[in-house]
């Protein structure tokens, strides 16, 4: 770990392990229950890269933004949104987050800056960058932060992103979860430059760090400086988080074929939970009584929410062609 012991209060250290076994356990739980059916539609999980969301969205306030991906449960649960409305909304739920409409790739919490996740590669880029765009315009001190993966920055998106964002000095931060892989392709496969904050700070003259993402301390870190930077007029940054999904893109796909039973065994002894927690310990931070006391109240927590989702009704039929158009005040 990375950060001096000192910085986080041992309140914020837990909030942190808190944060990352609330998404674990609630990807967990999603996934079972898509496996049962009770998820429509393709399922994307976070497990393995719970270190990057919590990291980062602890440093936001609810007035700054997030634009998410395909893979934005996380992102979801980090920035605020509860287990209930995430869960319901996988469950097609009309107490959803989306109120049923959105699913598994389709989030959306704007009262809370969660300004929606998508399945297309790359839009988040560009989305975060209008609204830095719109935060320089107001002269606000709001920060925007656009997560995407390793395979968006073959995107053209990202190249006029980040172009943009640098050259008008906006409060964006770009955070690449690099995970090796786009759905199943590596991305050594895919380019031959695969330092992403280096294409960032060469590219763009941008300032880039490159962490290890499944150490919360050190991403929480990195994104603690880019958002003092950004709010304090200083432009965006990137930071690129060299992570792991150790479960398959998305549910139903297979785990191996791409990639082999060492590499996803080496990265499972990774887990940025168990790592995390056992630097609580062997530093004084927190006892195992603690961290098993997180781990039963976030377990009844998730099993509440799976509950909850069950147990809410579907959106009604007659308000299918409800939000298609803006209503007229």
């Amino acid at each position: 770990m990375v950060m001096d012991e000192t910085t986080l209060s041992a309140e914020k250290l837990l909030a942190q392990y808190r944060m990352m076994a609330l998404i674990r356990r609630t990807e967990e739980q999603l996934a079972r229950s898509h496996q049962m059916g009770l998820v429509p539609g393709p399922c994307h999980t976070y497990v393995g890269e719970e270190a990057i969301a919590t990291g980062v969205c602890a440093n936001l306030r609810d007035d700054d933004v997030v634009f998410s991906t395909h893979r934005g449960h996380g992102h979801a649960l980090a920035k605020g949104v509860s287990p209930r409305a995430v869960a319901a909304e996988l469950f097609g739920k009309a107490t959803g987050c989306s109120q049923g409409r959105g699913g598994s790739m389709h989030l959306f919490a704007p009262e809370i800056g969660l300004m929606g996740t998508s399945g297309i590669v790359g839009p988040s880029i560009l989305q975060g960058a209008g609204a830095g765009y719109s935060f320089k315009l107001l002269g606000a001190d709001q920060v925007s932060v656009a997560f995407f993966g390793d395979g968006a920055v073959s995107n053209g998106a990202f190249h006029e992103g980040l172009n943009l964002a640098a050259i008008w000095d906006l409060p964006v931060i770009f955070v690449c979860e690099d995970n090796m892989y786009a759905t199943e392709v590596a991305f050594r496969d895919a380019t031959r430059v695969q330092d992403v904050a280096e294409r960032a700070s060469v590219s763009y003259d941008m300032v880039a760090v490159c962490v290890d993402g499944n150490d919360v301390l050190a991403v929480h870190k990195a994104s603690e400086v880019a958002v003092a930077r950004a709010r304090a007029g200083e432009g965006p940054s990137l930071i690129e988080c060299k992570t792991y999904r150790t479960r398959p893109h998305a549910e139903g796909m297979r785990d191996g074929g791409y990639r082999t039973d060492e590499e996803m065994a080496a990265w499972k002894q990774r887990d940025p939970i168990a790592s995390y927690g056992a630097w609580l310990t062997e530093n004084g931070h927190a006892s195992e009584g603690d961290l098993e006391a997180i781990e039963a109240e976030i377990r009844a927590t998730v099993d509440d929410a799976i509950e909850f989702a069950r147990s809410s009704p579907f959106p009604d039929p007659a308000s299918a062609s409800d939000f298609i158009f803006s209503e007229q005040v």
